[in-house]
């Protein structure tokens, strides 16, 4: 299902110009309008999904190997010292636009921004209760 008002449904079914980097029947990967270095690439499903829990089980086997794909060709090209792919779910996730996609991002030492968060120290009798219940639901 591709969504009428959905920009990302537009961007990665040509309907507005991009930048585009790669497509293929189920992806098209474009860098973005507001990257976060040079390179920064998204890859959008043709699809609309409009998020992780909703995506299609054979369209989310492909992301990985094209996310490898796509970090391959910008580390090659761009020379950087590493890649970020990040994948938000969720306003509270930092989700802005709410069509699955995957940031693959060029990173450089002398970056001026970290992606990153606390390192809590939890409870380990909590940690293994939690555990249990979660492993119980898969």
């Amino acid at each position: 299902m591709i969504k009428d008002d959905c920009i990302f449904c537009k961007l990665a079914n040509g309907v507005f110009p991009t930048n585009k980097i790669y497509e293929d029947d189920d992806f098209t990967v474009i860098l973005d309008a507001a990257p976060a270095n040079k390179g920064h690439a998204l890859i959008l499903p043709k699809q609309h999904f409009a998020n992780l829990f909703e995506i299609d089980d054979a369209v989310s086997a492909k992301v990985m190997p094209l996310a490898k794909k796509i970090a391959t060709a910008l580390k090659d090209e761009l020379n950087c010292d590493g890649i970020n792919v990040v994948q938000n779910n969720g306003e509270s996730a930092g989700q802005t636009v709410f069509h699955f996609h995957v940031h693959v991002i060029p990173r450089y030492d002398s970056d001026d921004f970290k992606i990153g968060w606390p390192q809590n120290e939890p409870d380990a009798d909590e940690q293994a209760a939690f555990a249990k219940k979660v492993s119980e639901r898969l």
